[in-house]
């Protein structure tokens, strides 16, 4: 039985995503990708002309299904809730066997001298929705000053990712909890 196109694209952007996400985006070859999908090398350049184009794609589409998880939470209206609730479903992410930290946050850092690459641009994007997500649920929960409440929990948020990646320890989530609320003038 023969694929779709739709099928096909999305069988790369998921072969893409895992291969990227466990190894990172420069060292994951267009081969890699093709035999991750079980398609040939030709068949993927005609869904995706470039690396960079699949690179966009795959953090595109990653963007959009975490954005939808995160929506489908359910957010509790007290502050103090919300942000133990955000911080340990971080720390349950990065008990992960394979966690390999924030994939966004790792695309820009390999891509960082490369300014103008859609890639970083679709990363900035997906941080951004999150922060305004953020915003939103301290706004819900009468936080004043939500967006810069939100900007300084994903300074926290990062440092939390970066810290567990390079220790091992997932308590710098809690830590970072225990910090926000401080931000947010709680206890």
């Amino acid at each position: 039985m023969r694929r779709s196109k739709q099928q096909t694209r999305l069988r790369i952007l998921d072969a893409s995503f895992g291969l990227f996400w466990r190894q990172g985006f420069l060292r994951v070859s267009m081969d890699d990708i093709a035999a991750r999908a079980g398609i040939t090398k030709r068949a993927l350049y005609q869904h995706f002309p470039s690396k960079d184009d699949l690179m966009a794609a795959t953090l595109a589409h990653s963007s959009k299904l975490a954005i939808e998880r995160l929506r489908s939470f359910r957010r509790s209206p007290d502050a103090g809730k919300f942000i133990d609730s955000f911080f340990a479903d971080l720390s349950e992410w990065a008990s992960k066997p394979k966690w390999s930290g924030g994939g966004f946050t790792r695309v820009v850092v390999e891509l960082a001298d490369l300014r103008g690459h859609p890639a970083r641009t679709i990363a900035r994007n997906h941080k951004t929705a999150v922060e305004q997500w953020l915003a939103d649920g301290l706004a819900a929960s009468s936080v004043s000053s939500p967006l810069e409440h939100a900007r300084e929990i994903m300074l926290l948020t990062e440092g939390a990712m970066a810290l567990m990646l390079i220790h091992g320890d997932r308590g710098y989530s809690q830590i970072a909890a225990r910090a926000a609320k401080r931000l947010v003038g709680l206890k």
